[in-house]
């Protein structure tokens, strides 16, 4: 893999569409060929199923659950992010494995030996270089989710729920220092944006690619 491969995770409402563009912007400016995609979708296959999940009127159970996000990554891993990362692109999702950590096993209980396991066939094993975690208090960020407009299937958990993905994030980010680059959502904008890009610039520098960091 000739790549560099980034996930952005963090509670609802943290910002990450946001800082995602900004460093899209970062990446297209310095001329690194880079590419967007997101969990659950990025494929035809991720995009129905993302529908499901978010489906506001569904009751699914915590394992159905996780397993659908695995099919969609698994099918978003071997189409689009490997061959991307192969080609030498950096690439960009907006969640990733983390993501089930802290909501399926954290938020809802499931084993994590399971999460682990299944999440290791899904993805072959690809782990990001860099996960940006956006830490927010979760009643903070449910308010910012809810002005969006009508909250989807996972915004409408209870607080308790929220609560506990943020700390699974948080242990995440704990276990794995190195590839963990942890920030205040509630920071001002250009402030993590900056942070965001010098980690990027230092990493790609790392993999033989540098770019003005500043």
């Amino acid at each position: 893999m000739s790549g560099l491969f980034i996930s952005f995770e963090g509670p609802e409402g943290a910002g990450k569409s946001t800082q995602i563009a900004r460093l899209a912007a970062r990446l297209a400016s310095a001329g690194v060929v880079h590419r967007l995609t997101r969990e659950p979708g990025g494929t035809p296959l991720g995009t129905r199923i993302r529908d499901i999940l978010l489906d506001a009127e569904l009751e699914i159970h915590p394992l159905p659950e996780f397993l659908l996000y695995s099919a969609s990554r698994a099918q978003l891993v071997q189409d689009v992010i490997r061959p991307a990362l192969q080609a030498g692109e950096v690439v960009i999702c907006d969640r990733y494995a983390d993501s089930s950590a802290a909501y399926q096993g954290a938020g809802r209980g499931l084993d994590p030996r399971l999460v682990a396991n299944v999440t290791w066939e899904a993805t072959g094993g690809l782990r990001p270089h860099i996960t940006v975690l956006l830490d927010l208090d979760p009643e903070v960020g449910l308010k910012r989710a809810a002005s969006r407009g009508q909250p989807d299937r996972l915004e409408r958990a209870d607080l308790g729920f929220h609560r506990r993905v943020r700390q699974g994030f948080l242990d995440l980010a704990a276990g794995e220092p190195e590839r963990f680059l942890v920030l205040d959502a509630e920071d001002n904008e250009a402030q993590l944006e900056a942070a965001i890009w010098q980690a990027v610039g230092r990493t790609l520098a790392a993999l033989g690619q540098p770019v003005n960091s500043g």
